[in-house]
């Protein structure tokens, strides 16, 4: 497994995603993935899905130490009192005693992130995460978080696959030192059918969807977690490090850009559920 390295931490490139995920079926998806060598799990307190996810840790072959584990704190909990309290639960329903990175989910109007870092920077202090991060902040916002914080801002945590264009903030983070991770990089399926990625994987006898994991993760400073129930999907999902694009094929994947907007408030019917994301 490839890793990026951002601040002070050094993170698979590749994670396991679990946006939409649940109880059974969000257990045995990490657990796994962990299986098959992943070793990078992405979750959140407002994803309801923290008690199984840490199930599936527990339960896998996999020594605790060796997983890099993230979760979120959700934009109802960034005012100082409630920063703590927040992140300890997670803590209790992951049955964890840290988590290795811990991102500011959203940020809020009216809650100056100022305020949620220092505790988040108090939480680091006390051993109980290990590396701070945001998701979904702009290029500015993701500045002003920067020119705050007290240690290292490891990741900014934002939608990114094939059919957006976030060229600025990926070279902005390159700059800054800061990983890009990219969630939901297969577009909830829609890159699946592309042709012109389609075409690139036969060269390599890939996927459409294995050529736009490896597109990421090939971005420096860029990492990706895709979501999928099926064993099948995770394995083929790992499989992007023994192949390399050329530059030719990074520029028409970049070309597609603009091509599908996604808005996360929007849930998919359940039978789309399983689609790798």
């Amino acid at each position: 497994m490839e890793s990026v390295s951002a601040g002070d931490a050094e993170i698979p490139a590749l994670g396991v995603g679990t946006f939409e995920l649940s109880g059974v079926e969000c257990r045995r998806t990490v657990e796994t993935a962990l299986e098959l060598g992943y070793r990078h799990v992405d979750t959140a307190e407002y994803y309801d899905n923290e008690t199984a996810v840490g199930a599936g840790i527990e339960r896998a072959p996999v020594d605790r130490d060796e997983v890099f584990l993230t979760t979120k704190v959700w934009r109802s909990n960034l005012a100082a009192e409630d920063v703590r309290p927040a992140v300890e639960a997670s803590l209790d329903r992951l049955g964890v005693d840290y988590v290795d990175l811990l991102l500011i989910h959203w940020p809020h109007p009216r809650v100056p992130v100022s305020e949620t870092l220092s505790v988040m920077e108090d939480l680091c202090d006390d051993g109980l995460v290990n590396h701070l991060g945001v998701s979904n902040f702009t290029r500015s916002q993701l500045t002003e978080a920067i020119d705050i914080a007290d240690v290292p801002l490891v990741t900014d945590q934002v939608l990114y696959h094939p059919l957006t264009d976030q060229r600025a903030l990926q070279q902005f983070c390159v700059d800054a030192n800061v990983a890009l991770t990219a969630y939901s990089p297969l577009a909830r399926g829609a890159v699946v059918g592309r042709e012109e990625l389609s075409q690139i994987g036969q060269r390599y006898e890939k996927t459409a969807a294995q050529v736009a994991i490896r597109w990421l993760v090939q971005q420096e400073q860029v990492m990706a977690i895709p979501r999928s129930t099926s064993r099948d999907h995770l394995a083929q999902n790992l499989a992007v490090f023994d192949f390399e694009l050329t530059d030719e094929e990074m520029t028409r994947i970049h070309e597609l850009r603009g091509g599908l907007r996604i808005r996360l408030e929007n849930k998919l019917p359940k039978l789309m559920r399983s689609l790798p994301i």
